[in-house]
């Protein structure tokens, strides 16, 4: 018998205080770290984990902030003649409100270890609606809808959590900094992607040939993920509670239920003028070929917004780090009313861009903070999103740009 199982007998007190020297609390800016040496805080694996997590945000939710392209050739071209712009505004809207609300199932999925399953069925699923809609017809308002408003909503909301939800694996001091890292790949993808299909839509390829190019490029992507993420689910973990059971537990505390409402009201409003910045841009005079560039604009600032915030998350807290840049992009939309020439839309792109950027990626570590373990972090963030529907943005923005 070692010296230690000894040491356990003549002192029963012991075993729980070494347990309790390997497992330590710390509170930082409201938030409590729990110092376990089972994170590895990096490594090649886990380094690995985040740029495939950063090539999934890259070509599923990077690919929905390019829809202001998909918009603007809609409206004016594609579906000029039978649709108008509030009816097509329902694609991107149904879209967004089903990549986050699948979140309720997805993110329970996960935690209960169907990793793979969720990834490869959702990046299948992706990859059939693109070429969906490179087969569509003009004027088919119906099936653009079922395959980008429905089937692609439905695909990246099956990811996004899981993908999100891995780099709680292998981070727990500097997650917020990892998950700021990854998700900038949807930034960075929605600066790349808005340039890539303006010149395809617009150019030789065409629409159709544009958006079957755009599915093998995000295809080849998602396929070298796959093999870069490897989850680490605790060893004999407990399974996962049901759905109904998540959702009661979760909305009897206060804190989170607060924090749900206000995550509901910022998204109300936070995709508007991501969708609409190109097209507005158009309608106030913006030569066509250089409002093409003005998401681009936009998702490069919204990268380095995804990073710079999550680097102060540790220091003073998420909480702190998200609420000025809530209020500041919130002050942004407003100003959109006055924006008319050039100048103004360009200096918008850059600041709503960074500050828009810096919410997306300090709120799954928010969300985070709240969980009592980490094994409740997915269903957390899958109960969050789910209330936190898009189509009050769109409708809104419409509104606005009828006026």
């Amino acid at each position: 018998m070692s010296s230690l199982a000894l040491s356990y007998q003549e002192d029963p007190g012991l075993e729980k205080q070494v347990a309790r020297a390997e497992t330590q609390d710390s509170v930082v800016g409201g938030v409590t770290f729990t110092e376990n040496a089972n994170f590895p805080e990096g490594g090649t694996q886990a380094w690995m984990v985040v740029i495939g997590v950063f090539l999934v945000q890259f070509s599923t939710f990077g690919y929905t902030n390019a829809y202001g392209v998909y918009n603007d050739y809609y409206v004016r071209e594609y579906l000029a003649n039978t649709s108008t712009s509030a009816q097509i505004s329902w694609i991107g809207s149904v879209e967004l409100w089903i990549v986050l609300s699948v979140g309720l199932f997805s993110g329970r999925a996960f935690d209960a270890g169907y990793f793979y399953h969720l990834m490869i069925g959702g990046f299948i699923l992706f990859e059939f609606c693109l070429f969906m809609i490179s087969i569509s017809k003009p004027e088919q308002y119906y099936q653009l809808f079922l395959a980008q408003g429905l089937g692609m909503g439905i695909a990246i909301g099956i990811m996004y959590i899981p993908a999100l939800g891995i780099v709680s694996h292998y981070f727990q001091k500097r997650r917020a900094l990892a998950i700021g890292l990854a998700t900038s790949g949807s930034a960075i993808g929605g600066a790349i992607h808005p340039i890539m299909l303006n010149a395809w839509f617009h150019g030789a390829l065409g629409f159709h040939s544009g958006v079957r190019a755009s599915a093998g490029l995000t295809g080849g992507l998602m396929i070298i993920a796959l093999f870069l993420m490897k989850p680490r689910y605790p060893v004999n973990g407990k399974k996962a509670s049901s759905t109904l059971r998540y959702f009661r537990v979760f909305l009897q505390d206060l804190p989170y239920a607060i924090m749900i409402l206000g995550t509901f009201l910022t998204l109300a409003g936070l995709y508007y003028p991501i969708f609409f910045l190109q097209l507005n841009a158009i309608k106030n005079g913006m030569d066509p070929h250089l409002a093409f560039y003005t998401l681009a604009i936009l998702n490069g600032a919204s990268g380095l917004g995804r990073v710079i915030p999550n680097l102060l998350v540790y220091r003073l807290g998420a909480f702190n780090v998200l609420i000025p840049c809530v209020f500041l992009a919130s002050v942004l939309v407003f100003c959109t009313l006055a924006i008319k020439d050039v100048a103004g839309t360009m200096v918008f792109a850059i600041l709503y861009g960074f500050f828009s950027g810096s919410y997306v990626s300090v709120l799954p570590p928010t969300v985070g903070s709240t969980a009592d373990t980490d094994s409740e972090i997915g269903a957390r963030l899958g109960v969050c999103f789910t209330f936190t529907g898009q189509t009050i943005s769109l409708n809104l923005g419409r509104r606005v740009l009828m006026r």
